[in-house]
């Protein structure tokens, strides 16, 4: 990955023929639904963004291939800047001793980082430098760029189109979707607008930024897929283009042919850091409401259900019973949030928010996110087979919110359990299992228990619904799913990777 702010980063992914490369990150989020929360802001309309004073421009006629996008450019050229920053000192030796990352700690890019490695970051006189792109939004001054770009700024500049030099400040950031608002004193600025709906897969896009330091830049394309999930955070939704964009473009913006705002570009896919004619840009709909919040009130609000949850394969639909493997799987309920509150319970399937269908664990989590703090929703849930609406009052997301296990003193002894091809034990009896469930001792590695993932350490915390204490919990379970004519048992299972739902087909007697 490499951003685009600075000199971006190269890295040679192992298992990966190719790299992925972060100019900026669009949507990040656990899930303002789990313990880390999900979360998108409503939207809001132009007004809100753009000041009072002149108008924003815009294309009488809409540019087009045919005739060129030189009067499309020469209109929204001088709303784009070029962002200069120089990194605080403070934070300086961390960097270096991560490889000069671009991110700070924690962030949800440093991952990728991680994984992939970076090259140097320039330096001048100790100082660190960073560079990327960004567009005014008013004619006062306020502009739109990356979180990561001024993240951790000691100073941020900006230069204009006609190459004027003015210092910016903050006004605020938003991690989570690598959105920030900074603000230049003057008037008269040429800026331009967000979009008001989503391009089509085949629009034309221009795109205009600071690749590698060299302002002003114009590429074209088209848009070639919408919806992408890059695996960044919960909130991935990005729009696909092809207009060449590298590094320095992040935080630069993505017109349509009537000089709007369509996105903001962000990522891109790359083998050597450069472009390949993919990639990925946060959509005007998520920077309008996020950059609307900010400049409110100078931050982001989120709501929060306060649930950990995942998606539903056909194993864990037949498991449960489900005509369709559709709907978000409550893994676990965080004590005293507004789902456990409200009566919400591990097993439970939420098909709905307020009437809509819910696809899966991603769109209820960008369902939630639309939700502001103290928002009341109706949750259509199915519980053992049943149908039921749970109504729930939403709380602001905690800042730093982390998933709880509980811990119950268990007893019982070790046995076997062939039709799932594991042995289990009770996990208080197993250094470092809790007290809680069965710990997995056991693994037949061509079971039907090892080709569901489960590992060996694992915990079963509960066997088709009930709580699991004795080996002799699970073989009833078993007897209970095979009576009601199910070919799978669903676990409850705790492991490195959180609490989670696991259907374990069950072996012929």
């Amino acid at each position: 990955m490499t951003t685009n702010n600075e000199a971006g980063a190269k890295h040679s992914g192992t298992g990966f023929a190719r790299r992925l490369s972060l100019f900026a990150s669009g949507a990040a989020l656990i899930a303002a639904l789990g313990m880390g929360g999900a979360y998108a802001i409503a939207q809001q309309s132009n007004s809100a963004v753009a000041a009072a004073g002149p108008a924003p421009v815009t294309m009488n006629q809409p540019a087009g291939p045919a005739a060129g996008f030189a009067d499309l450019v020469a209109k929204v050229k001088p709303a784009v800047i070029s962002v200069r920053v120089k990194i605080s000192e403070a934070v300086q030796p961390a960097m270096g001793q991560q490889g000069n990352m671009p991110f700070p700690p924690g962030s949800p890019f440093e991952k990728f980082f991680r994984q992939y490695g970076l090259p140097n970051v320039p330096q001048q006189h100790g100082t660190l430098m960073g560079q990327g792109s960004g567009f005014f939004i008013s004619s006062d001054g306020y502009a739109v760029t990356n979180n990561h770009v001024v993240d951790h700024a000691k100073s941020v500049e900006v230069v204009t189109d006609s190459g004027k030099t003015y210092t910016a400040k903050v006004v605020g950031t938003d991690p989570k979707t690598d959105l920030a608002l900074i603000k230049v004193d003057g008037t008269g600025f040429t800026y331009v607008q967000f979009a008001d709906k989503l391009p089509r897969v085949g629009d034309w896009v221009v795109a205009i930024g600071n690749p590698f330091g060299l302002g002003g830049t114009v590429t074209a394309g088209i848009v070639s897929a919408e919806g992408r999930d890059i695996g960044s955070s919960t909130y991935d939704n990005f729009i696909q283009i092809d207009a060449p964009i590298n590094k320095g473009n992040s935080g630069g913006p993505a017109f349509d042919l009537t000089g709007k705002v369509v996105g903001i570009n962000t990522a891109i896919y790359s083998p050597s850091g450069g472009s390949v004619g993919i990639g990925f840009d946060i959509p005007a709909s998520t920077a309008k409401a996020v950059i609307s919040q900010i400049m409110q009130k100078g931050h982001v609000t989120r709501g929060w259900l306060g649930v950990q949850i995942q998606g539903i394969n056909k194993d864990i639909a037949a498991s449960l019973g489900l005509n369709k493997a559709e709907g978000a799987l409550v893994d676990e309920t965080t004590a005293d949030s507004p789902a456990s509150r409200a009566g919400l319970k591990a097993g439970d399937v939420i098909v709905a928010v307020n009437g809509a269908p819910v696809k899966d664990s991603r769109d209820l989590a960008q369902k939630i996110g639309v939700m502001a703090p103290g928002a009341s929703v109706k949750l259509d849930v199915m519980r053992n087979g049943n149908s039921q609406e749970i109504g729930v009052k939403l709380a602001e997301m905690p800042s730093d919110q982390q998933l709880q296990m509980a811990s119950n003193q268990d007893n019982g002894q070790m046995d076997a359990t062939p039709r799932l091809g594991l042995a289990v034990q009770p996990a208080d009896q197993v250094d470092g299992s809790g007290h809680k469930g069965l710990a997995i001792v056991g693994i037949d590695p061509n079971g039907p228990a090892a080709q569901s993932g489960l590992q060996v350490g694992d915990v079963i915390l509960d066997a088709a619904g009930k709580t699991v204490s004795q080996p002799s919990d699970i073989t009833q379970a078993v007897a209970r799913v095979e009576k009601q004519g199910r070919r799978a048992l669903l676990l409850r299972v705790k492991s490195q990777r959180g609490t989670h739902f696991v259907a374990v087909p069950l072996k012929k007697a």
